[in-house]
């Protein structure tokens, strides 16, 4: 016992070294903990249940470009304030604080680049940002990089992230739900082909307009994707709303959408898909 007792206070507990911050997540579906430098090697998706962790438009630059190809477009359109609206902050100071935080100009960034060696005109909205919400900057630059698509003849696409139009802008941002359809008619009508990549959450006004009127509609798996949210639909119904209602797996089964993507995979499937519209 007094040999234990010589072993044990010989620990010095001083010395044990915490693990740094920062340096692992927690997976919000499994609970797997996460070295955060292996959640980005493995495109930010879990390694135990395949989750999809929410990410930006740089990262998805980054998964579906051919490295040094991506040409931004529109950098320096900013949101402005015609109502001088006033909610909790005054909407210049919510903007200017988005800005900082998120470090882009709005909800989306455009431009064009190659996948594979195959030209193609993107959009991509950024959740970090007002919560990914529709405002009149992202109407305009969905309706100039379908416009470079039209006279350029090279397929478009859109990644969704979005809580629905921006209350900020009022109708001035519902508008955007008819702009950005008129142009995708466009598209449509000179047979340009339009890919709608649908990712977690997409609803509100961008389900109900751009997000859902692909030549191909696909999604992330388990991306939330509706118009209202599950629990006002239950509220309203006044029913239990079945499982898995409006993730991505239940939107294939009832053929919304035409298929779902890993990420890991994002890049070839899309190459696939970019030459069968060249058929």
């Amino acid at each position: 016992m007094a040999w234990f007792n010589r072993q044990k206070a010989n620990i010095n507990t001083e010395q044990q070294r915490e693990m740094p911050d920062g340096l692992w997540t927690k997976c919000p579906s499994c609970g797997e903990v996460i070295y955060k430098k292996e959640l980005e090697l493995n495109y930010f998706t879990c390694i135990k249940c395949r989750y999809h962790f929410r990410v930006g438009s740089n990262e998805y630059i980054s998964f579906i470009f051919d490295e040094g190809s991506f040409v931004e477009t529109n950098e320096n359109i900013f949101s402005g304030d015609p109502l001088d609206f006033t909610d909790t902050k005054p909407y210049k100071e919510r903007i200017a604080d988005s800005i900082e935080k998120s470090g882009f100009n709005d909800a989306i960034i455009t431009g064009y680049g190659t996948v594979n060696g195959k030209k193609l005109s993107i959009a991509i909205m950024n959740f970090s940002f007002i919560g990914g919400s529709m405002g009149s900057v992202v109407g305009e630059k969905i309706y100039r990089a379908a416009k470079y698509s039209l006279d350029k003849k090279v397929p478009l696409m859109i990644i969704s992230a979005s809580g629905g139009a921006r209350m900020q802008e009022a109708a001035l941002s519902l508008m955007q739900m008819a702009k950005t359809s008129a142009v995708l008619a466009e598209l449509g009508e000179a047979g340009v082909p339009y890919i709608s990549m649908l990712t977690d959450p997409t609803t509100g006004g961008v389900t109900a307009s751009y997000a859902m009127l692909g030549d191909i509609n696909i999604a992330e798996p388990g991306a939330l994707i509706g118009f209202a949210g599950p629990r006002v639909i239950e509220q309203t119904i006044k029913k239990k709303l079945p499982a898995g209602f409006q993730r991505s797996e239940f939107l294939l089964d009832k053929g919304f959408i035409d298929f779902i993507v890993d990420r890991k995979e994002l890049k070839e499937k899309l190459t696939s898909v970019l030459q069968w519209f060249e058929k």
